[in-house]
């Protein structure tokens, strides 16, 4: 997701390429299996997220990467994430080329206080939030696919590149998750 901070990496690449980390590729998705896998994303983060006290711990940093968050905080940026994507689908359904307020997700990290989260709670509302989103992703028309939307910074979504997006959000944040347990218990998640 993008920030107000102008060191803040831009993701938007993730809805058209490979993903390097998680390994996502939008090229092998069909836009009609999009709300199967939201939905299945979806539900691989309630069982994660269900896996009591380890999901609140944070893990080891290695040497050349950043303090990690616990599977609880990336659970809980993924359901904001996805809010605002839905928020910015819904949008682009509606108006044409709207452009989409600024959504600032370190700052939300810390007005939510992520690490102090229910973790049943945050699986409940991420759920919630994809799951209405892949309903909508069911009823897109083929010709509402390009149409657009625009971040403040000039960026430029389609319905197909945000709904590409938000699947990435999920899943590269799942991937980090899993890594995070994996690397405290020493067992594949």
């Amino acid at each position: 997701m993008e920030n107000s901070n102008a060191s803040a990496k831009n993701w938007l690449w993730a809805a058209t390429q490979v993903c390097p980390q998680c390994g996502m590729d939008p090229s092998s998705i069909p836009t009609g299996d999009l709300s199967a896998r939201l939905r299945t994303a979806a539900g691989a983060w309630r069982a994660l997220l269900g896996r009591g006290d380890i999901v609140a711990q944070r893990p080891p940093a290695a040497e050349d990467t950043e303090v990690m968050w616990s599977a609880l905080e990336y659970g809980a940026h993924v359901r904001d994430a996805s809010r605002v994507l839905l928020d910015r689908l819904t949008l682009m359904l509606k108006k044409d080329n709207p452009t989409f307020p600024d959504w600032d997700q370190d700052q939300a990290a810390l007005d939510g206080s992520y690490q102090d989260d229910d973790p049943a709670k945050v699986a409940f509302h991420l759920a919630s939030n994809v799951g209405k989103a892949a309903d909508i992703v069911d009823r897109i028309r083929a010709d509402r696919w390009a149409r657009t939307g625009t971040r403040s910074d000039g960026a430029e979504f389609t319905v197909e590149t945000c709904v590409y997006y938000l699947l990435h959000e999920i899943i590269h944040h799942l991937h980090d998750a899993e890594t995070g347990i994996e690397a405290m218990t020493g067992d594949e998640v």
